[in-house]
C-alpha cells in the first residue's frame, strides 16, 4: 500500500476549510459530496502524488443509515487532522493480509470518481482511528492530477499513540514510507509542510 492522502476534520467545512487554509497559507479547492456516509468536503493538491482533504458532515443532506466514515459522528473540538489514507490494487487481498480489521469495502463514488473504501461497521479504525483507512481508486485518474499545484509538500507525518511501537511493526511489512513515523503518545495526528511562506504543520 501507498501513502494516498490527509483528512482533516472539523465541526463544520467551513471551519476545516479555513483550518487549513490559515494554517498552510494557501486556499483549497471545491471538492463536493459524498453519498452513502453523506459528507462534504475542499481539496488541496500536495506534491509526490498526493492530497488533502478537508471533511465534515453535509448539513443538507440525510442522516446515514450506518456510522459515518473517520469517526465523524462522534467529532467534537476544533478542526484537526484526524486520519489518514493509504491505497492499494486489492482492497479485499490487502485487508485480509493486515493485522487489524480495517472494514469491509465500501463501494463510493463523487461526481466521476469511483473507489472503494474499507470502513468499520462502527466508523472507527483501529488504534483509536490512528490506522490508516484503506482506499482503492477504481478511475483512470487520481484526484491528485486534478488539483491545481500550491507549492506545498508534506515532509512528516506524525502518528501518535500509546501503542505506537506495536502500531509500527503491525504496518512495518505493508508500508514503506519514510514521511511516516511513529511515537508515544496520546492518539493523534500532526503533520509538517513545506509552503510559500515556509515550514508550516497541522
Amino acid at each position: 500500500m501507498i501513502f494516498d492522502h490527509l483528512a482533516v476534520a472539523g465541526a463544520t467545512l467551513e471551519v476545516a476549510t479555513a483550518h487549513v487554509e490559515e494554517a498552510l497559507g494557501v486556499a483549497l479547492q471545491p471538492g463536493g459530496a459524498h453519498a452513502v456516509f453523506h459528507t462534504h468536503n475542499n481539496l488541496l493538491g500536495l506534491a509526490d502524488g498526493l492530497y488533502l482533504e478537508a471533511i465534515a458532515i453535509n448539513p443538507a443532506a440525510p442522516t446515514p443509515t450506518r456510522p459515518r466514515w473517520f469517526d465523524l459522528d462522534r467529532f467534537e473540538g476544533p478542526a484537526r487532522l484526524t486520519n489518514w489514507i493509504c491505497a492499494c490494487d486489492d482492497i479485499e487481498a490487502l485487508r485480509a493480509a493486515l493485522p487489524q480489521e480495517t472494514g469491509a469495502p465500501v463501494d463510493l463514488m463523487r461526481g466521476d470518481l469511483r473507489w472503494q473504501m474499507a470502513v468499520p461497521q462502527t466508523g472507527i479504525l483501529p488504534y483509536d482511528n490512528c490506522w490508516p483507512a484503506l482506499i482503492e481508486w477504481q478511475t483512470a485518474s487520481h484526484p491528485a492530477t486534478r488539483l491545481d499545484d500550491k507549492g506545498v509538500s508534506l515532509r512528516h507525518l506524525i502518528v501518535s499513540h500509546a501503542q505506537a511501537d506495536q502500531l509500527r511493526a503491525d504496518l512495518a511489512a505493508f508500508l514503506n514510507d519514510g514521511r511516516v513515523s511513529f511515537e508515544v503518545g496520546a492518539p493523534g495526528l500532526s503533520a509538517e509542510f513545506d509552503t510559500p511562506h515556509g515550514r508550516r504543520s497541522l
